[in-house]
């Protein structure tokens, strides 16, 4: 009986501690959509929210509580607007929009709140699925925060068996529904970018690592489009025009954070960026057809009118044999 009670014990208090971290991002999110808020409207909300089983109110004091663990667990300020009639709004919110981990996870667990809150729905919301991997992103990233070196089984698309090989965890990616490992290997004396979904072994060592002081995850790939580091490909300045109405969608979602827009017309707009024209980008300009033409640089617009030629001389004889 003893042992029954101390497993109900802590099960009680891992559902307690998933229930104060669930409660802390639902109210950065619904502070974060209205802009601005007052108390007694966050309490009307709460009181209609699916968290709240009872239908209770939230008592000032606990509503106090949580802005102090979410600042120290966000790093979000929830700050109060005495002058205009004491609304509360998050105060670092510019922060939050550009991105990074800590919008990614407040996103993540917004939705599934919002998913929860709407039974019916689950079925009509439809998520892209990842590869395999991300049962290796826990222990990465207490690597990662414990400067502890990795083992990795890896099983590479180039080799015909996996190795096992010692790194140094740098960083972490996701791209094109794909998890990407940076890390620094002690053996080659350089760095690597790893797919979780290739890893077939971990194992976190004993062995500590300096990550060095100037590395940063963002500059490091603020020359590439996604993956490919292209060490080989200097950045230059690569120019595209987009027809066909398409450059709605690449203003709207920008290929890189360099693109300006050159020229505008009502037939195509001028697009250029400050980048490595390496594979992956190549691939995404070339996923636009022909609604996507490279101007410039030169070399890097004869190597896609090769791919494009290849491709119709590939259907070109399909057809033929057809006939």
């Amino acid at each position: 009986m003893e042992r029954r009670g101390s497993d109900m014990k802590r099960k009680s208090s891992k559902d307690n501690t998933a229930n104060l971290f669930n409660r802390y991002v639902w109210l950065v999110d619904i502070i974060y959509r209205k802009g601005n808020i007052t108390f007694e409207e966050i309490n009307g909300c709460w009181q209609r929210a699916a968290l709240n089983l009872e239908g209770e109110d939230i008592p000032l004091r606990t509503f106090h509580n949580h802005r102090k663990a979410i600042e120290d667990m966000f790093d979000i300020n929830i700050e109060c607007d005495k002058r205009n009639g004491y609304r509360y709004y998050i105060e670092n919110r510019e922060d939050m929009e550009r991105g990074g981990v800590r919008t990614w996870l407040l996103n993540t667990f917004a939705v599934n709140n919002l998913i929860n809150e709407s039974h019916k729905l689950k079925e009509r919301i439809l998520f892209e699925k990842i590869p395999s991997g991300q049962k290796y992103l826990t222990p990465i990233i207490e690597a990662m925060r414990d400067t502890l070196a990795i083992e990795l089984t890896y099983q590479s698309f180039w080799r015909d068996e996996p190795s096992t090989f010692e790194v140094q965890p740098y960083s972490i990616k996701i791209f094109k529904q794909r998890w990407y490992l940076i890390a620094y290997s002690p053996y080659k004396e350089q760095i690597f970018i790893y797919a979780l979904d290739r890893i077939k072994n971990l194992e976190v060592t004993d062995q500590k690592f300096r990550l060095p002081e100037d590395f940063d995850g963002e500059m490091f790939f603020s020359e590439c489009f996604g993956i490919i580091l292209g060490d080989d490909i200097d950045p230059e300045r690569v120019v595209i025009k987009v027809r066909n109405n398409q450059e709605r969608y690449i203003r709207a979602l920008p290929l890189h954070h360099s693109q300006e827009e050159e020229k505008v017309t009502p037939d195509y707009t001028i697009f250029s960026y400050y980048i490595r024209p390496t594979y992956d980008f190549m691939q995404e300009l070339l996923s636009h057809g022909a609604n996507v033409e490279v101007l410039s640089p030169q070399w890097f617009r004869k190597e896609i009118a090769g791919v494009v030629a290849e491709q119709h001389s590939v259907y070109h004889y399909q057809e033929k044999e057809k006939s």
